[in-house]
């Protein structure tokens, strides 16, 4: 396993085909490595006398409650479709960003000198319901594992008055070890959904075989992708929390001193600047999305073939591609 090669040319793929960026933002619509969700929580600092709310709040609570109760039910209904219709957007397009960064790395790897938009979401198009199909399968299967797993232990610390809590780490450990084996199986099974153009069982199958083969290599280029991708996520993020920081701050020394234009100041300069800076987040961790899974992509064709030590169509090219 030539990690250094894989890499490089990962890099070199997305900086020649910059499409392939534009897609990575679309797959992080579904999530991926470094999620930054460094955005916990805005109540801090208004427990100020024995938890009683500031008058404002007060009013302002009062007034969500009234407008809440006055609402017709419809148009809650309406409120959870439109939901439910934009959380089936992100998934389209999470997942077909996903397809067309494995498919245009394949074909970059195989001699492409050109790629376009329309071309690779074209191409993607076949492969979605197979993906859809193969996230959700994994997907249910973890979240039915978790349950099977958490709610003996439920029991066991109610049942022994808290002295079970003691097992908990070690299996809340294992049960990390798992979901990330499981992640690492999927990633393979994607893109082998693509490169070999493969149905939801072949492809889980494949994925399975590839990680079991090659154990040692898949879990250091896990490694070096997962906290790789998760320092450089942070380093993207780290101007929004140089941001968020200090106007949480003076939100508190603003109420502490009951200085209400240094509040509203604070809150103003610091929307502005996570304003500006949102677009250029977006396309740091698009960037970063691309190149992860191009790595993975040319970690699969090289396990395939090891003997490929150069780009060269050891997987012939998909019929539907």
């Amino acid at each position: 396993m030539e990690y250094g090669d894989v890499l490089a040319r990962s890099w070199k793929t997305i900086w020649k085909h910059k499409v392939l960026w534009v897609f990575g933002i679309l797959a992080g619509c579904v999530g991926g490595n470094g999620g930054s969700s460094s955005g916990g929580g805005g109540n801090t600092g208004y427990q100020v006398s024995g938890g009683d709310l500031p008058p404002e709040m007060q009013r302002f609570v009062e007034g969500m409650s009234q407008t809440i109760s006055n609402t017709p039910w419809w148009v809650f209904l309406l409120i959870g479709l439109g939901f439910l219709a934009l959380m089936a957007l992100f998934i389209f397009l999470g997942l077909t960003g996903r397809i067309a960064l494995v498919h245009g790395t394949r074909l970059s790897d195989e001699g492409a000198e050109r790629l376009s938009f329309g071309e690779l979401f074209s191409a993607a198009m076949p492969y979605f319901w197979r993906m859809f199909g193969l996230n959700l399968l994994v997907g249910l299967a973890i979240a039915l594992l978790m349950i099977i797993a958490i709610v003996p232990i439920v029991f066991m610390v109610v049942g022994t008055l808290g002295v079970g809590l003691v097992c908990l780490f070690p299996i809340i450990c294992l049960l990390v070890l798992v979901a990330w084996g499981a992640g690492i199986v999927l990633q393979m099974a994607d893109v082998a959904l693509v490169v070999d153009d493969l149905g939801v069982m072949a492809a889980l199958e494949r994925g399975w075989r590839t990680v079991r083969e090659h154990l040692g290599p898949v879990i250091v280029m896990a490694l070096i992708l997962g906290i790789g991708g998760w320092v450089v996520s942070l380093l993207i993020s780290l101007p929004v929390i140089l941001v968020v920081l200090p106007a949480g701050l003076g939100v508190v020394f603003a109420e502490l001193a009951g200085a209400r234009n240094i509040l509203v100041t604070a809150l103003a300069t610091a929307g502005i600047c996570l304003v500006v800076y949102l677009p250029v987040w977006v396309v740091a961790q698009g960037i970063l999305m691309a190149y992860v899974q191009a790595a993975w992509t040319f970690t699969f064709r090289q396990l395939r073939n090891p003997a490929a030590g150069t780009p060269g169509p050891e997987i012939a090219p998909s019929t539907t591609g």
